[in-house]
């Protein structure tokens, strides 16, 4: 008997259960500690000790849900499928129960298994993987390379190798990004693995009977990638995480697809209904050493660029210096050497000049030398591995499954928004734990997940308690960039890339990570270019001669995109660069329904560091919103579009001089400068 269940195909036969490909696999992987793993393959993570013992049971739908249940003799799992009108994504998770009258330890649980979708080994050069690289300030590089460039031969049998990553650790997204995308002969099939903590993805081919296929394996921490085991008492049971996968013929239509099913799970908050825009006086301003005297003499000139809320960065808290506060962080309350006549009278100086007022906050950590909340929390309060403090770069890091933790944090959201005035929080995560933590009768690897659960859990009940305060996330920028995370909040800041030049090689492939209307960009049209923290005080002299016309575009163009963090001394700019940036951020509030409904295009592809010009876009219906970089290139830039061009215009600056024409279906733009930005707006036939 054959059935589908979105584009997944299934075939029953006796009491097996595989996908209708003409596949032997399965779909589920478990494995129980002490059992055997039928395999000589190293460190795949195929072949587990249940996987051929698993016998069907039976399958049902029930209106957009499918579960497929399997047992063995120790587990019975339930493979949950989803479908969703709106997207053609298919969302995943298996729940293992122990159906033993003894207990037993599990090393691994997969997600879910996806066999023979994309063709075969000797098929390898032809078939492509795009992974997305992730690193501080480098944030969602995608990288395309055949499966044979990447190891997958026809060599023998079955291959060793496999490609996979495995992130380990509370930063999701440091090294990858919980996503990739297989292109074999026009067919894209995407992923993403919903996790906040450490995950695994795998592909590799393997052999059952006479059948060779490719794989494509996803899941969360297992006991080699993660440190992960579970105990399960008789009946006890265990979810793994939940995965999504979408297929298209485009690479545009796969992203499409994501983009659409990302809208169903996001965030939302009703104080970011608007997609308002958020001055924020860290990046080239303040840093780490926001005053009081320094913040007031700002507030009126943000006030007229016409930015919504003005946050107060880093600093705000504590009486030492900005250079070597951190340790010394975890009370938040008030400086009083920064901020002599305290922090409300400040943002109430900020809400008397028409904005709403932020304030940042690390709550996961407490500084290694602030000795007065180490001795109220108690060693108890915070995670450990092999029975000590974990400690990185000066940090400890809270339990949030201690109820003294929560209550203490409890307050201090509570004093941030009702004492000093706070209408948005700014919940940043400036380190990584590593592999995990200790908990009782358990492995490192639960112990992570357990707590970044109950960071969540904490999360949800603060945006429930207050919910006209706008709460982003930022963990250094984008490493946190996953679905679990974006689920429970509106906004993401995508990265601390300090230089405005190659930021747009990460806004420019953004759109394939984050939904529009939660990713956020920075737009500093006055910068220098000294490392992080760096003193930066210029005057209006200074300004005038280095900050021309093109940098507070291409600035405001990179932002144009997503949600826009305004930073800098805007209050030196002259009154034409000043309406070059008001109208920059007028033409942001146009787009703002746009971006709630549009979808990404990528008109040339992904961009990469170091190429000479990029191209994004949203694409709704037959309007195509596209920003154009050029980065260091000569001439002009020509791009090709699928349908015939109606018409095109420039949507931003429409002050300053663009050259471009249009023929049928393309459209080429010429720069005049080095480094320029244009935003265009072009209507396709249909």
């Amino acid at each position: 008997m054959d059935f589908q269940f979105g584009f997944l195909r299934f075939r029953v036969s006796g009491d097996s259960i595989r996908f209708a490909e003409g596949c032997d696999e399965g779909f589920a992987e478990v494995n129980v500690v002490g059992g055997n793993r039928d395999s000589h393959f190293g460190n795949k993570m195929i072949c587990s000790s249940e996987s051929f013992a698993f016998k069907y049971v039976s399958h049902e739908i029930r209106g957009n849900q499918l579960v497929i249940v399997q047992r063995s003799k120790s587990v019975e799992a339930r493979t949950h499928f989803f479908t969703y009108r709106q997207s053609g994504v298919v969302r995943i998770y298996t729940e293992v129960e122990n159906i033993s009258d003894r207990p037993i330890m599990l090393d691994e649980v997969s997600s879910f298994v996806y066999s023979g979708f994309c063709g075969g080994c000797d098929d390898a050069e032809n078939i492509y993987f795009y992974r997305f690289l992730q690193s501080h300030h480098a944030e969602c590089q995608p990288r395309r390379a055949s499966l044979a460039e990447l190891g997958v031969t026809d060599a023998f049998a079955v291959g060793q190798n496999r490609i996979g990553c495995s992130n380990i650790g509370s930063w999701s997204t440091k090294e990858e990004l919980p996503q990739g995308i297989l292109e074999s002969h026009g067919k894209f099939t995407m992923f993403q693995i919903e996790s906040n903590a450490s995950w695994y993805y795998e592909i590799g081919d393997r052999k059952t009977g006479e059948t060779k296929s490719l794989y494509l394996y996803l899941g969360g921490a297992n006991g080699t990638f993660g440190d992960w085991t579970k105990t399960l008492a008789p009946r006890g049971s265990y979810r793994s995480v939940a995965v999504a996968l979408c297929v298209s013929d485009s690479l545009n239509g796969v992203i499409g697809e994501m983009s659409e099913y990302r809208r169903l799970i996001a965030g939302k908050s009703a104080a970011d209904a608007d997609l308002p825009i958020i001055f924020n006086e860290y990046m080239h301003l303040s840093w780490d050493s926001p005053a009081e005297e320094n913040t007031k003499k700002y507030i009126p000139a943000v006030a007229k660029t016409g930015a919504d809320y003005y946050v107060i960065d880093c600093g705000w808290h504590d009486e030492e210096g900005g250079k070597v506060i951190y340790p010394y962080v975890g009370r938040w309350k008030e400086s009083k050497a920064r901020f002599p006549h305290g922090v409300r009278a400040v943002t109430d100086a900020i809400r008397a000049h028409g904005m709403k007022a932020g304030l940042w906050i690390e709550p996961e950590i407490v500084g290694y030398l602030c000795k007065e909340m180490l001795d109220y929390y108690g060693d108890e309060c915070f995670l450990h591995r092999h029975g000590r403090k974990i400690c990185v770069m000066g940090r400890y890091f809270l339990d949030f499954n201690h109820p003294k933790v929560r209550a203490y944090l409890n307050k201090t959201i509570r004093r941030m928004t009702e004492d000093y005035g706070a209408d948005y929080i700014k919940m940043d995560y400036n380190q990584d734990i590593g592999v995990g933590a200790d908990v009782a009768d358990g492995s490192f690897g639960e112990g992570l997940e357990n707590d970044r659960r109950a960071y969540l859990e904490w999360i949800d009940s603060i945006r429930t308690s207050y919910p006209n305060v706008l709460i982003e996330t930022c963990s250094s920028g984008g490493m946190r960039m996953d679905y679990c995370t974006l689920s429970h909040f509106s906004m993401i800041s995508t990265s601390d890339q300090i230089d405005y030049r190659k930021y747009p090689y990460i806004a420019g492939n953004i759109l394939s990570a984050v939904l529009p209307e939660q990713a956020a960009v920075w737009n500093y049209p006055v910068a220098g270019f000294g490392a992080p923290g760096d003193p930066f005080d210029p005057d209006r002299a200074w300004v005038e001669e280095h900050i021309d016309r093109e940098q507070v575009v291409m600035n405001t163009v990179n932002a144009l995109l997503g949600r826009m963090h305004l930073a800098g001394h805007v209050e030196l700019l002259n009154e034409e660069k000043t309406e070059l940036l008001r109208e920059g951020i007028a033409y942001f509030r146009k787009l703002t329904p746009v971006k709630k409904v549009a979808l990404p295009y990528f008109p040339l592809g992904f961009t990469r560091f170091g190429r000479k010009y990029a191209a994004s876009g949203l694409r709704s219906g037959n309007q195509i919103f596209l920003a154009v970089w050029n980065l260091g290139g000569q001439g002009g830039l020509t791009i090709p579009f699928f349908q015939k061009i109606v018409s095109a215009r420039v949507g931003y600056p429409k002050t300053l001089p663009t050259e471009f024409s249009v023929a049928e279906r393309s459209f080429t733009v010429r720069f005049t400068s080095e480094y320029q930005a244009r935003f265009f707006e072009v209507e396709l036939s249909d």
